[in-house]
Order: C-alpha cells, then sequence, then structure tokens
C-alpha cells in the first residue's frame, strides 16, 4: 500500500497538495465539501509515501515524515522525504533510522523531528542527524513549532508540551486543557494548540495562559493561518475552518472514503499540505 500527500491552494477557497499513500494520481480524492463558500481546491498529489505525518518547508524543498511502521514502536523503520516545492518527490529516503517520526518544524537551520519519546536534530545543508534530544517521561511527542526564538513540542500523551531552547528540553506547560494536545503553531505573541481530546483550538500566552478559540473538531490535528481565521485538520479525516471569531465549519470529508489527514501545514498562507497517513484499505 502506498499513501500520499495532497497540496491544496488557498484562495477565497483553498488550494491544497496531498501527499498520501494511494498510487500516484492527478484525481481530486473523493472530498464532501460541506461549506460552499469555503472550499480546497487540489493542486498536485504526490504518492509513493509510508504512513507520512507531518511537512515542513524551505526555501528549497519540502519535507515530509514517514512513519512506516507503527506510530509509537522504536522500529527503526522511519525516514524523512525531499521534495521540490511543487510536489515532485527529489529523495524518498533522505534522512532514515527513524522509529515513528511525526511533527517537525525549522530553526537556525536545522530540522527538529518529533520521534516519539526524543527530538532528533538535522543538519538540513548535510542531511545528518547532528543530535537526539531525550525527553525525560517523553511518551508520544507529536507536532513541532518554532515561537518566540524556541522550538516547542507536544506530548500528546501528558497533556504536555515542551521547550527547546540550545538543545536545553525543560517543560513549557502542562495543563488538563492540553488532553490529547496535538498540534502546536506559533504566532505572534501567542502559540496555538489543538487538541484530540476535547476537539479544541487554544491560544496560550508566553506566561501560559490557555484561551480556547474554538472546539467541537474531535481529534484535532494541523493547524494553519489563512485569511480570516485558521485550518484545523482532525486525523480521522476532516478539515475544518474556523473564523476569527471562533466558528467552526467542516470544508473537507473524506472519512466515508477512509482517508485520514493527518498534520495540516499551511506555507504563506497560499499552499495547504496534508499527508494522509492512510487511505482506505
Amino acid at each position: 500500500m502506498t499513501i500520499r500527500t495532497l497540496a491544496f491552494a488557498i484562495a477565497a477557497a483553498f488550494p491544497v497538495m496531498i501527499a498520501g499513500c494511494s498510487p500516484s494520481s492527478n484525481a481530486a480524492p473523493e472530498i464532501t465539501q460541506t461549506d460552499s463558500s469555503r472550499a480546497l481546491k487540489q493542486i498536485w498529489q504526490t504518492s509513493g509515501f509510508s504512513a507520512p505525518e507531518g511537512a515542513a518547508r524551505d526555501d528549497q524543498y519540502i519535507y515530509i515524515s514517514n512513519i512506516a511502521g507503527e506510530a509509537a514502536e522504536k522500529d527503526g523503520e522511519g525516514w524523512i522525504s525531499r521534495l521540490s516545492h511543487s510536489g515532485e518527490v527529489l529523495d524518498l529516503k533522505w534522512v532514515d533510522g527513524f522509529n515513528g517520526p511525526k511533527g517537525m518544524a525549522i530553526h537556525d537551520g536545522h530540522l527538529y523531528v518529533a520521534d516519539i519519546d526524543v527530538v532528533r536534530v538535522v543538519d538540513l545543508a548535510t542531511g545528518a542527524v547532528t543530535a537526539t534530544l531525550t525527553v525525560e517521561d517523553g511518551k508520544f511527542l507529536n507536532d513541532v513549532t518554532v515561537w518566540n526564538g524556541a522550538v516547542y513540542v507536544a506530548d500528546s500523551a501528558r497533556q504536555t508540551i515542551l521547550r527547546i531552547e540550545n538543545n536545553d528540553v525543560s517543560v513549557f506547560l502542562t495543563d488538563p486543557m492540553l488532553g490529547g494536545v496535538n498540534g502546536l503553531l506559533g504566532n505572534g505573541d501567542h502559540l496555538l494548540a489543538s487538541t484530540m481530546t476535547s476537539g479544541s483550538l487554544l491560544k496560550i500566552s508566553p506566561e501560559g495562559a490557555i484561551t480556547e478559540i474554538a472546539t467541537g473538531m474531535p481529534n484535532a490535528d494541523g493547524i494553519g493561518l489563512v485569511e480570516g481565521g485558521y485550518l484545523v485538520s482532525s486525523w480521522p479525516g476532516q478539515v475544518f475552518f474556523v473564523s476569527s471569531a471562533g466558528d467552526v465549519s467542516e470544508i473537507l470529508n473524506t472519512k466515508e472514503a477512509g482517508i485520514l489527514q493527518n498534520d495540516l501545514t499551511v506555507f504563506d498562507q497560499s499552499l495547504v499540505v496534508v499527508p494522509n497517513w492512510m487511505p482506505a484499505p
């Protein structure tokens, strides 16, 4: 079984890229549009991955994490793929030897990769893993973002967000509101977080004060900034638009097709990249 990544573009409607695990095709995925005022328009699809979960981008490449084996199993089967900005696979296994690589973020010329209970640091110039940062009591490290000059990592199993500065790992925040914390996104003077347990989109201050922006999105995953609000994916197969006022509308649904919508990432408010960890069996 191969898996794909979808790319969508953003306009009054939203354009999208899809990265996933079904055979390569330019055909649009099976989509139920439930809000006609907002839409995702597929612009390319890239296939051949194995349980792709996260995405990151620099000036040259798009990076896709491949879990390959089980999400929480230390099997050494995971890898990072490197794509062109138009979705062409340049290096399917650019860096391998990971266990369950998920969220990624770029900081100071390095790619920070959440890998179950450690964060691996990859030199973007050479592809070498320059550091493996152990997270004390780390359980299920998930999304990664950069905010205020530091790297932040969600631990979905511990309602905890970690902070990494100069490769030193510390706990930024632990709170019951962070139950099943998944997506993270630095956004100016606050950090955005999504939760799987309550299905909420949260805003967090530098001091750790939490404000709920919206809820009603069970198993919320990736977060992206778009004009007028946010996009939030739900990994069982939904994408939501959340207005700046906190109103939630579903704009994509692939649940019946069995296609997961994982760590949705928006680049420059113009390109949405959504790895599809699993298509219909």
